[in-house]
């Protein structure tokens, strides 16, 4: 019996990093899984089938989160095939670095409108899936806000506003019985992190210097937290932004 028998869950973004751990971890305790990919059809399918082939159920959906109609059509498809919602894993996102002298409104626009609106659409669209009894809304936001470095304007921006949602949700979706909470990882290794070179470089090398566990973050470190907050374990938390940092 695993913690989250007889739910489902819509991960978005889940075709690697983060999004890939929370799909599997969600479906080895149990979960039928939505893999959500913008382009990786690959990947997500691949994802898919780490899944069934550990005994879990999931099927891959595409659908760019920042569109209106395809996130519609996301939610349509869930209902086809599972008929509810218990779960919403909004981990679908996007961050470039640099000064403010290189900001456009493009550029702006390119990471909120998926960060933040993205976001806030898609619980929309979500909620009507949900049952009487509630569930669990999980965003994926980060710690880049808090620490709020140079040249991350556009990015801490963004995530911070996926807090102030967070808050506000946690309210009002409360008396609905659907908790909100967010995850705010530190630098984790994922596929992107590694593609760009950053592996073993000076920046690594930096943040685990300041990290007091002494590592860097991985996938899992982040899918954990998200059964714990999708599972009744977590019941009594709503409106929290836990960060996933090792104590940075």
């Amino acid at each position: 019996m695993g913690k989250l028998d007889g739910k489902v869950a819509v991960v978005t973004g889940a075709s690697k990093g983060i999004g890939a751990a929370a799909a599997k971890q969600l479906a080895a305790e149990g979960a039928s899984v939505v893999v959500n990919f913008r382009a990786s059809k690959l990947e997500a399918d691949r994802v898919v089938s780490e899944i069934v082939s550990a005994g879990g159920k999931a099927i891959a959906v595409g659908a760019d989160v920042s569109d209106e109609k395809a996130i519609d059509e996301l939610f349509a498809k869930t209902k086809e095939v599972y008929g509810k919602l218990d779960i919403l894993v909004n981990n679908a996102g996007v961050y470039a670095f640099g000064p403010i002298e290189e900001v456009t409104a493009e550029k702006y626009h390119h990471e909120h409108n998926l960060n933040v609106l993205g976001l806030i659409l898609t619980t929309k669209a979500a909620l009507p899936l949900f049952p009487a009894e509630g569930g669990s809304i999980i965003n994926i936001g980060s710690r880049v806000n808090s620490v709020a470095p140079a040249k991350s304007i556009i990015s801490s921006a963004s995530k911070a506003a996926v807090d102030a949602i967070t808050k506000v949700l946690s309210k009002e979706l409360g008396p609905r019985k659907i908790r909100v909470n967010s995850l705010n990882p530190g630098v984790i290794t994922t596929e992107g992190f590694i593609a760009g070179g950053l592996a073993d470089s000076p920046m690594q090398k930096h943040y685990v210097a300041l990290t007091p566990l002494g590592r860097m973050g991985e996938p899992d470190d982040v899918a954990l937290p998200v059964v714990f907050l999708a599972s009744e374990d977590s019941r009594w938390i709503s409106g929290e932004l836990i960060m996933v940092a090792g104590g940075e």
